[in-house]
């Protein structure tokens, strides 16, 4: 079988190396050029990669993928669309060949998509891997893989790993009008509308954050009780008098999942709302699972919700509770100066 690896690029020649090098396995390398005005492109060929070179006015994502996937060779069996800032960890190729095998066409396999550290940080499924035809790419940022109207996607989970580590200084401007155009053409599309609720949310825009995310809600589409309640969550940053009302939406709309709880018992720190703080970290620690899901919060799975129950419990006068907790959050944080410091509180307290 034969396996090839594409992408699109723009100023990436910092990350060239890394990207071939980790990509070696496979039987062919193509980049998209979209406009480097650096050494991609020529880095790219002198390492045997197969470059193109075209520029979309106006840019779309979903129009830069699809002309890259035209330029795998049509004998191509897998292909597997990697960014210029992520990395396919070695012995990938056994696991795309397994999938192959299998009758796979979509194979699924663990993305870490960021750091903290040196740790992984926010992790999820990844689904960017896929057989040479019968698929293409939709929304012009964004994107995501799509089979086609007749074809009969059949996918898996094997053991491959790709890691994401993106330059910190790339602008991401360009998101918000995209995203714009993506709601305008198709607004009963739930995922965009989400999506643009967040970059209004991240642009300080909130009147109209709470109005996409209130909009989500109310989308026939939007059915996925983690996304929802992430809107519910938005809502409650969105509209701070209404806080309360949307954090016990979204713990009722999502309860197996950490990230409402959490918010909630954040929420109630703030407000010295001792009993619910403590009720509501507990109820975040009895979930011990973390999904492969991309609204996977880092802070949800760290010290946090030992740390909030520690505090909790120790103002509650639960001093060997506030005890217990606090050494938890230590175990997983145990260099974080102000954890060591409340540890002390609580074991005086509890002698």
């Amino acid at each position: 079988m034969k396996i090839a690896v594409y992408t699109i690029a723009k100023d990436e020649n910092g990350f060239v190396e890394r990207w071939v090098d980790s990509a070696k396995e496979a039987d062919s390398l193509h980049i998209l050029d979209t406009g480097s005005v650096d050494r991609t492109v020529s880095t790219a060929t002198d390492l045997g990669v197969d470059v193109a070179r075209w520029t979309f006015d106006p840019f779309r994502f979903d129009a830069a993928r699809t002309f890259a996937l035209s330029l795998v060779p049509s004998d191509v069996d897998m292909c597997i669309a990697l960014d210029m800032d992520e990395v396919l960890v070695e012995g990938w190729r056994d696991h795309v060949e397994k999938a192959y095998s299998d009758g796979v066409t979509r194979p699924r396999y663990k993305y870490v998509w960021s750091w903290k550290d040196g740790k992984e940080g926010l992790i999820f499924g990844g689904n960017k891997i896929h057989s040479r035809f019968g698929y293409g790419w939709k929304h012009p940022v964004h994107e995501v893989l799509v089979p086609r109207e007749t074809f009969v996607e059949v996918e898996g989970w094997y053991g491959l790993a790709i890691h994401h580590h993106p330059d910190p200084f790339k602008s991401r401007s360009h998101y918000l009008p995209l995203l714009e155009l993506a709601v305008e053409e198709d607004p009963t599309d739930d995922r965009n509308r989400h999506y643009l609720g967040r970059e209004y949310y991240f642009a300080g825009r909130m009147e109209e954050a709470a109005e996409q995310f209130t909009t989500h809600l109310k989308l026939p589409k939007a059915v996925w009780r983690p996304e929802r309640a992430a809107s519910m969550r938005y809502l409650a940053k969105c509209q701070p008098d209404l806080a309360y009302e949307w954090l016990s939406y979204a713990t009722e709309e999502c309860p197996d999942r950490r990230e409402p709880w959490v918010d909630m018992a954040s929420w109630c720190y703030e407000q010295a709302r001792w009993d619910e703080c403590l009720s509501s970290s507990v109820a975040a620690l009895t979930i011990k699972e973390k999904p492969l899901e991309y609204l996977c919060e880092e802070e949800a799975w760290g010290s946090l919700p030992h740390d909030l129950a520690a505090i909790a419990a120790y103002r509650l006068g639960y001093h060997h509770e506030a005890e217990y907790h606090g050494m938890q959050a230590l175990v997983i944080d145990p260099y974080d100066e102000r954890l060591v410091g409340n540890m002390g509180f609580y074991r005086e307290a509890a002698a």
